[in-house]
């Protein structure tokens, strides 16, 4: 009785919710190892060979760019060929095996051989971001409530920080005592880590295919439909003041946030730390980071939303001045912690808190357009931080470039009147109870 409560809670008392919140479980593999901890000490301190440090952190910042763009340009024509086509697993499928199979063969590479390895992270990147298009699409339909979703999301969130962690634990076993499990040296155990992620990744995969049902086609689904719902949902929301100026300021600190994210470990590799140093640290937020959100968000019932959102950036603030006078391990150890402090907390509430800005019976739609915006947003900083590092010769100074975004962003926020943010938006929900809103 106590763990089908606990099921219920968690919003995995059936079986196509637990294959749906396994998939945050599958791909978190690719997230941890590839994007932010392995490959990247692996690409500077190997593959690289024959670039200076700082050329080597430039390429990858481009090779990143490159990726998201790509995806950012397709998500909308891929999800409305979804849609019109009933073909959401097919597409997830799609891309699974894309990511799967890059990801693989991120073993083929050898040193010198960087623009390959590149080319492989990038494909692998586009193949994990656009299967969370249609991983996402699907939460509507496996969680029939609006509470259901929440709390199926959230718990998704946390399965795939435990999948993630568990399987980066065992990568970093891999690379610190080689010797122990039969293997060459460290640079053969991240190769074995590649592999691994491609494994992890399919295994558990298959229970979403199994399990979860395609949803019936959506017939107005075009790509021609999609770009105008969108010009459409642009205008609307700018209606809503307090809301757009705050969608603004979310994508720059948002940007900023990502580039840490996939830039930490290049960055610190290309200083010299060791790798085990830098991919600890990294499975160090993993596992201190979904605890922290929920305490996290202790604090902002107690100091109000938006001053916890300006806290996280005045923490993120921080991190970027450390990182710039960064030399020893321990102070890259200083930056897990501080960012795990406020990673999950801050992201959770700035949706939240857009979510209180928007009438409810627009949220689908203004939503659909953040996702959207938010791949977009997501280009910038890493471009920022390859333009820098190849002007100055340095990602220290592109590191610094970084706290331009948490400022501007943070500027944008301080202009939202939350309360009058609020009331235009139940406002608009009193009027549409009158008169339905009609896209």
């Amino acid at each position: 009785m106590k763990g089908a409560s606990l099921l219920r809670r968690l919003a995995l008392d059936r079986p196509d919710r637990r294959a749906w919140a396994l998939y945050d479980w599958a791909n978190s593999a690719f997230v941890t190892t590839v994007i932010a901890a392995v490959f990247p000490v692996y690409f500077g301190t190997v593959i690289a060979a024959g670039l200076t440090a700082a050329e080597a952190t430039e390429r990858f910042a481009l090779a990143t760019t490159i990726a998201l763009v790509v995806i950012a340009v397709l998500a909308p024509l891929l999800g409305a060929l979804a849609d019109r086509a009933a073909a959401k697993k097919r597409f997830l499928a799609a891309c699974v095996g894309l990511g799967a199979a890059a990801t693989l063969a991120l073993i083929l590479p050898r040193p010198g051989q960087w623009g390959l390895a590149l080319l492989l992270f990038g494909v692998g990147n586009i193949g994990v971001s656009g299967s969370f298009i249609f991983y996402d699409s699907l939460l509507p339909h496996v969680a029939s409530s609006g509470e259901e979703m929440d709390r199926l999301s959230t718990t998704g969130y946390a399965v795939g920080y435990l999948g993630g962690g568990l399987l980066l634990a065992l990568n970093l076993a891999w690379i610190e005592w080689p010797s122990f499990f039969g293997l060459a040296d460290a640079a053969a155990a991240a190769r074995l880590s590649f592999a691994s992620v491609a494994a992890w990744w399919v295994l558990f995969s298959l229970p979403l295919f199994r399990h979860v049902s395609e949803p019936p086609a959506s017939r107005g689904a075009s790509l021609h439909g999609t770009w105008r719902r969108l010009s459409r949902t642009w205008r609307e929301l700018r209606r809503y003041r307090h809301a757009f100026v705050f969608l603004l300021g979310f994508l720059l600190y948002n940007d900023g946030i990502g580039t840490i994210i996939r830039m930490a470990a290049i960055y610190g590799s290309e200083i010299g730390l060791p790798a085990g140093t830098m991919i600890g640290a990294i499975l160090l937020v993993q596992f201190v980071g979904v605890p922290c959100a929920v305490l996290f968000g202790g604090l902002a019932r107690r100091i109000g939303v938006k001053n916890a959102i300006f806290l996280a950036l005045c923490v993120y603030l921080a991190v970027t001045l450390v990182a710039y006078f960064m030399t020893t391990s321990w102070q890259f150890y200083l930056l897990a912690v501080l960012i795990a402090a406020v990673q999950g907390g801050s992201q959770a509430l700035s949706r939240s808190l857009f979510a209180r800005l928007i009438p409810r019976f627009q949220s689908a739609e203004f939503f659909a357009f953040f996702s959207v915006c938010e791949k977009f947003a997501g280009i910038a900083g890493p471009a920022v931080f390859a333009v820098l590092t190849a002007l100055f010769g340095s990602s220290r100074t592109a590191i610094l470039g970084l706290m331009t975004f948490f400022l501007l962003g943070g500027a944008l926020v301080a202009s939202v009147d939350v309360g009058e943010g609020e009331r235009m938006a139940r406002a608009a929900e009193m009027e549409g109870a009158v008169r339905p809103y009609s896209p």
